[in-house]
């Protein structure tokens, strides 16, 4: 008898809140950690938080080596590889925004060893999710690889941050709408593996900032913590599906696509809620109630706001559906031509 397996990894602790990189020693050893860690910054986060978490580390007990990094280049990657096999850390510290915590995500997981994520900035919601974004290649695609074994956010550190992060990590959150809406679809359409308790905790989130964008924009420790509660939410609901399924749809296509048609863009929670207006247009949807709330957020809502031309999102829009062909979404459905991918994003007011 062959038995088939769901298999689930979820962060064991999360802590929110102001101060509480003071709460380190205590998680490091309620966690078990011992002998040496590595701590991986950029260079700005290493001075808002990378440099308290090294001497709050070591005031434990611990070895701790940092190693900072600008990106998830190969050359990056195997600087990371070489200096966990010589300094062998039981445990991996991700200090920054995405791109750190990614870079930590995929080392420690290839060299078996637990990390814990301590995001600088709330642009998007790989903070807690088990997988990471890979660019470089023709095609810009996420493997997945280990979620987090504790996540620490410190709204004193995130709040020292531009407000744009906030609006970013803010549309990335309010894109699950459509995210859901497409898995469900590639569910009924091409029977694919649809788990309705990943699916209501997306949506939950994208609620929970959709109804607190008045507390949000008071820029207050209250909507931050909102935000970086739901960014967290959306992380777990991919752990539990397995996949970015509840929280990438056609919408995340249109980003992808955007990137590659002019690399002069917005940020990528940004141009997910863009995305998302047009899948929820598609879908004959309340776009309208996503267009305000991102308008309420000051986040972009046209063509022109994300720094693109009109053409660059016609031209985005008809390549999604080619980015991931495996995705089923509503614009493989709908076959999207050149000219509806035009008369969408006018009736959108994306473009003119």
């Amino acid at each position: 008898m062959t038995l088939s397996y769901h298999y689930m990894q979820l962060p064991r602790e999360v802590i929110v809140g102001k101060g509480t990189l003071n709460s380190i020693p205590e998680v490091a050893k309620r966690l078990g950690l011992k002998g040496k860690t590595l701590v991986i910054a950029g260079s700005k986060s290493y001075e808002l938080a990378g440099k308290t978490i090294r001497r709050l580390l070591e005031e434990s007990g611990l070895q701790v080596d940092v190693l900072q990094i600008k990106a998830i280049t190969i050359k990056d990657m195997i600087t990371i590889e070489k200096q966990i096999e010589t300094s062998k850390p039981q445990a991996l510290f991700g200090v920054g925004g995405g791109t750190i915590i990614d870079a930590a995500k995929i080392s420690s997981g290839s060299e078996n060893i637990p990390f814990i994520s301590v995001p600088t900035t709330v642009s998007h919601d790989g903070i807690a999710s088990p997988l990471a974004s890979i660019k470089g290649s023709d095609k810009p695609y996420s493997i997945l690889v280990q979620a987090p074994l504790a996540i620490i956010a410190d709204t004193e550190v995130i709040a020292q941050e531009p407000w744009r992060f906030m609006v970013s990590g803010c549309g990335d959150v309010i894109s699950k709408y459509t995210a859901v809406r497409d898995w469900k679809l590639a569910h009924l359409e091409v029977n694919e593996y649809y788990g309705e308790y990943a699916a209501s905790l997306a949506l939950m989130s994208a609620k929970l900032v959709t109804e607190n964008a008045q507390v949000i924009i008071s820029e207050k420790d209250e909507g931050l913590r909102v935000l970086l509660e739901a960014l967290i939410s959306c992380g777990v609901a991919m752990s539990i599906a397995g996949s970015s399924r509840p929280c990438s749809g056609s919408e995340h296509l249109f980003s992808h696509a955007l990137d590659m048609v002019n690399s002069h863009h917005a940020m990528h929670g940004e141009q997910c809620g863009v995305g998302s207006i047009l899948a929820a247009y598609l879908y004959k949807a309340n776009w309208q109630k996503i267009r305000n709330t991102l308008k309420l957020i000051g986040a972009p809502t046209t063509a022109a706001e994300l720094g693109v031309s009109d053409s660059d999102v016609v031209k985005a829009l008809h390549m999604a559906a080619k980015i991931r062909p495996e995705r089923y979404t509503i614009l493989q459905k709908l076959k999207m031509t050149p000219e509806r991918c035009e008369k969408t994003a006018k009736a959108t007011g994306i473009i003119n």
